[in-house]
């Protein structure tokens, strides 16, 4: 790639939203996934000649934290998405790089992946869409390292994906109307590297056993829009009595959760959120107020979100023509 194509495009604008997302659902560690109506939207600005860095400004969630550096997940993306199309990213190009963020940082929303996936499409776009879903999807999960958040970025609804030798699988299905996630966000952080330090090398077999019946009841029943399966699905047995040893709050919040009527609840991700699921505006009051309670009574501040499923992935947006 020639500076010249970046001199072509200089001054050039895209912007992307990028849904939120909750991972593992339970008993589908790091294979299921769902996107949330909770997005992040990005402008980038191609910037070629005279610049001194990349800009970046960023408002709501993680605003005064995020930085231009190796760690920002949004450049990594997109300077991917350059390198896998064009072979590389032209001597001095520089970005500009406004960020409206919703998604909370390290609360297991899918905030790293939002940004990856904002980048990856932002960078396709800019280069004429030469990439296509599948390799967006590969791309993502190369960076993020796994594909349970991602996929849902990227494709939107209810994901089941895996990494599959050298390449990357995922099967989508729209979510029901009328679900709603309940979602408890604690001021607490839960960064994904600590959390996973916590869990066995090795399981026991009926532990393994177990989870693989409620994947395999989950995903059946969302391919027919069942979501009453979310009371088997959200069940897990590998991941989360290990991260209550040091999220103990987390068994009385979900417990108090499906006490109060949900359909399912678990950890979000890796945490620290908690998300509950209904189908009813009763179940949406019983719910906030059980998290509300057990959060007092637990020491855990935070708030409570109601957010709807969303059938969306990430997309480009288009301005509004004039007039």
């Amino acid at each position: 790639m020639t500076t010249s194509w970046l001199a072509e495009l200089d001054g050039r604008r895209v912007t992307v939203d990028v849904p939120a997302t909750t991972a593992n659902l339970g008993a589908g560690y790091d294979c299921l996934g769902m996107a949330l109506e909770l997005t992040n939207r990005v402008v980038l600005e191609v910037r070629s000649w005279g610049r001194s860095g990349h800009e970046l400004v960023v408002s709501g969630e993680g605003e005064g934290e995020l930085d231009t550096g190796a760690g920002n997940r949004f450049i990594r993306g997109l300077e991917t998405a350059i390198v896998e199309a064009r072979g590389s990213v032209p001597k001095g190009a520089t970005w500009r790089i406004e960020m409206t963020n919703r998604i909370p940082l390290a609360r297991g929303l899918g905030s790293s992946a939002a940004a990856t996936v904002g980048g990856l499409l932002a960078g396709n776009a800019l280069l004429g869409d030469p990439l296509s879903s599948a390799d967006l999807l590969r791309l993502a999960t190369a960076v993020e390292g796994h594909p349970d958040n991602a996929a849902p970025a990227l494709l939107g609804g209810f994901v089941a994906s895996a990494v599959l030798g050298d390449a990357v699988e995922a099967v989508r299905f729209d979510v029901p109307r009328g679900l709603r996630a309940v979602v408890f966000i604690p001021d607490l952080r839960l960064p994904t590297a600590e959390m996973r330090k916590v869990l066995p090398v090795r399981v026991p077999r009926a532990d393994a056993i177990a989870n693989l019946g409620r994947v395999a009841l989950g995903v059946a029943g969302f391919a027919v829009g069942r979501t009453d399966v979310l009371r088997f699905l959200t069940e897990d047995r590998l991941h989360e009595p290990y991260r209550a040893a040091i999220y103990p709050q987390l068994p009385r919040m979900v417990a108090d959760a499906r006490s109060a009527g949900a359909i399912g609840a678990c950890l979000s991700g890796a945490g620290s959120s908690i998300v509950a699921f209904t189908d009813t505006i009763a179940g949406v009051g019983r719910i906030e107020a059980a998290f509300r309670a057990a959060a007092a009574d637990s020491d855990l501040p935070g708030r409570v979100d109601v957010i709807a499923p969303r059938n969306a992935g990430a997309k480009i947006v288009v301005p509004k023509a004039a007039g």
